[in-house]
């Protein structure tokens, strides 16, 4: 194996799917192929996808639109060495779907564009801390562990999901010192809307930028993700996944104060004005918009969530809960290596389903192809039982 650490996204890595059991011939651990909500792996096996390349793609795969799109850019080459068209374009498009996007900037991937997020609020604000909840990617900003300098993590801290005492209090704390709070929508759930008022108003009187990291919301929950949902409007908001469909791109976008520190700082990327992913980013937002792919997201997603919550009271010894929004829900075990026995054997019947948060519906998937995805997991399920 030459590739470190079998893949170069942990994400997919065989433990990381199936836990600690070897996965041998039986099951999937690379692919050839994808389509719709299906992916094919490199033996030719057909597996129905609840995981949707870890939420990235809300379309289904190749859709047609998005791929003519790519093709057409494919074409004209690609890429080049001025600022392309469809750069200028998108941003133009994002800003008539969400309004409160005045300025945006385009990177690769999530983790950058979070971290570019927070560079401009410390450009704007001349402070350096950092508060944030849930996942903001690999970069040093919100990481730990070897490779992470000390003195980077002393400029973070962690609040909890909708605890509005603990958040009014870790900022406060903070006060002058605090360069913005980054935070993501949904952690397991819904936030409430007193929660996120909190956020503004506390984030406003100290001076600081708020932040909404919607890499995994954006252009699922709604076109304008949580920002559109619940009506509270953040200094920030991170893009990603949804928005290329499985073309890389990322944005950060919002105030203009914000964004203007770009004359101020550097953020840059070599390939964040390659066009293909901007002009199938384009056709992306478009389709979300005709095709009212939230609703269908909401309305076939809660199909899946209410079944796992019924799975999660019929088999109580495995399964703790049903995280999530319909849009984006997953089963909690109550041990990881169930967990990971139950991803196992949906695999073997054909269903790729992710073992921890979260799966994803889109628009490829119908009524029929969640019946099917239950129908798999409950089966998966009594076969862990008997182990």
């Amino acid at each position: 194996m030459i590739v470190a650490g079998f893949t170069s996204t942990g994400s997919k890595r065989p433990e990381a799917l199936f836990g600690a059991a070897d996965p041998g011939a039986d099951l999937p651990v690379r692919m050839r192929r994808s389509a719709g909500p299906r992916i094919w792996d490199d033996q030719g096996r057909e597996y129905l996808d609840l995981i949707m390349a870890l939420g990235a793609v809300s379309l289904g795969y190749a859709h047609p639109a998005v791929m003519t799109a790519a093709r057409e850019a494919l074409e004209r080459g690609g890429v080049g060495s001025l600022a392309p068209v469809e750069e200028e374009r998108l941003a133009e498009r994002l800003r008539e779907v969400s309004p409160w996007l005045e300025s945006v900037r385009f990177l690769k991937t999530g983790a950058e564009a979070v971290a570019a997020a927070v560079r401009l609020a410390r450009a704007a604000t001349g402070r350096n801390l950092v508060i944030g909840c849930g996942y903001h990617g690999w970069l040093d900003l919100s990481s730990t562990g070897p490779g992470v300098p000390g003195s980077v993590q002393a400029d973070f801290r962690t609040i909890p999901f909708d605890d509005a005492d603990r958040t009014r209090a870790a900022i406060r704390e903070a006060d002058n010192a605090l360069a913005a709070v980054v935070i993501e929508p949904v952690v397991d759930g819904p936030p409430s809307i007193e929660w996120l008022r909190l956020l503004r108003a506390e984030t406003e009187r100290v001076g600081a930028a708020l932040v909404f990291d919607e890499i995994k919301t954006g252009f699922r929950l709604a076109v304008g993700g949580a920002v559109e949902r619940w009506g509270i409007v953040p200094d920030l908001v991170v893009l990603g996944k949804a928005l290329g469909n499985g073309f890389p791109l990322a944005a950060v976008g919002g105030a203009r104060r914000f964004l203007d520190q770009v004359g101020r700082t550097w953020i840059s990327s070599t390939l964040a004005t390659e066009f293909v992913a901007l002009a199938a980013a384009r056709a992306a937002v478009d389709q979300c918009v005709t095709l009212g792919v939230p609703a269908h997201l909401g309305r076939v997603g809660g199909r899946l969530h209410r079944g796992l919550a019924r799975l999660a009271t019929e088999f109580p010894g495995l399964v703790s809960g049903a995280p999530g929004v319909p849009e984006m829900c997953y089963l909690r075990f109550r041990d990881e290596s169930v967990g990971g026995r139950v991803a196992a054997e949906a695999a073997r019947r054909g269903l790729l389903f992710k073992r921890t948060a979260y799966n994803f519906v889109s628009l490829a998937h119908g009524e029929g192809e969640v019946d099917f995805a239950l129908g798999v997991i409950e089966e998966a399920l009594i076969a862990a039982a008997r182990c």
